[in-house]
């Protein structure tokens, strides 16, 4: 098994600078911490305190990987049912999880990243909102060193499998209904994130909606903020026969900001949430089901984790009317 001093005589460098660069120390140049990380890869080094802990009969353990969005309070719901579904089905099945946001390892290469899961004997992760910007981690997934589960994103290999509903079929089929309900020829689409695997299968229901029915429609990206959706209909409502939102969030924007201008148009969102029923409009909404999600993601990991193939898992989803009555307790 290599050493630290091994390490250090491949980089070139000394032993101490091993170690500034394995604790993350700041004072270190990107140069030196790739050729130590490179030194680290080739000689497949691990220090002893880890090495210890890898050595023993512990439980499977499986990152929790989130991304919750923080333009509101509301988009916590999502991301706790998605926690909650994993935590329990965690429990069921006597599996170790660990929870970490993306902000808690932003910066840190992929070396850096991979070695810092190992330490802490981590062999699957679950990660929930990842988006094509994110390449650090496009990478980690990539080397299939570790089981992986993405949700709502369409990546598979040997070793990872995706978990979502079909988002193309659920805007076009929640679209539908909004059109065909009131009879619209002109559609608002407020899309959620440009960098968001989502986004793109989102549009795609939305434009094979338009080509089947000879729609008009005008794209917008609200970011799945409810502030940006207030702007994007205030300035672009009035000429549209309805609003079509790519999350409850802006819909709820949308909604709002007809209503200060006193004029209806009909509005429809996805995903399902429960603040959607407090808006005092009744909206056309996808309603997901999180929690099962969550819960799916984990059997997922397990099945990969114990030999299984990376493949798409589809979860299902309803089309829903959201009422007060129905998400009060």
């Amino acid at each position: 098994m290599a050493s630290i001093r091994d390490v250090a005589r491949k980089a070139g460098v000394a032993i101490s600078t091993v170690s500034k660069v394995l604790n993350h120390y700041p004072n270190v140049s990107e140069e030196t911490k790739e050729r130590v990380n490179a030194a680290i890869a080739e000689l497949d080094f691990v220090p002893n305190s880890i090495a210890s802990a890898l050595s023993s009969k512990n439980k499977m353990r499986v990152a929790l990987l989130l991304d919750p969005k923080r333009q509101t309070h509301a988009i916590d719901q999502i991301f706790m049912q998605y926690l909650l579904g994993a935590l329990d089905r965690a429990q069921e099945t006597d599996t170790e999880v660990v929870t970490f946001f993306f902000s808690m390892l932003e910066g840190r290469s992929a070396d850096e990243i991979i070695r810092d899961l190992k330490s802490q004997n981590i062999t699957g992760i679950i990660i929930f909102g990842i988006s094509k910007k994110e390449k650090v981690w496009h990478e980690v997934i990539g080397r299939q060193l570790f089981s992986c589960v993405v949700i709502d994103a369409p990546i598979v290999n040997e070793r990872t499998s995706t978990v979502s509903i079909d988002h193309e079929q659920a805007q076009y089929d929640v679209a539908r209904k909004t059109v065909l309900d009131d009879t619209c020829r002109r559609v608002l689409y407020i899309a959620g994130r440009r960098d968001g695997y989502v986004t793109d299968e989102r549009i795609s229901g939305m434009k094979k909606l338009a080509g089947e029915l000879g729609l008009s429609y005008t794209v917008r990206y609200g970011n799945f903020s409810e502030l940006e959706a207030r702007n994007i209909a205030f300035r672009y409502a009035k000429n549209k026969d309805c609003v079509v939102c790519a999350s409850d969030l802006m819909a709820i924007g949308a909604m709002n900001a007809l209503i200060e201008m006193d004029i209806f148009r009909p509005v429809c969102g996805f995903d399902g949430i429960t603040l959607m029923g407090y808006v005092g409009k009744q909206m056309n909404t996808v309603q997901q089901d999180f929690y099962s999600i969550g819960r799916k993601a984990l059997d997922e990991a397990l099945f990969l984790m114990t030999g299984g193939s990376g493949r798409q898992v589809r979860m299902p989803y309803s089309i829903v009317r959201m009422y007060y009555r129905d998400i009060i307790c």
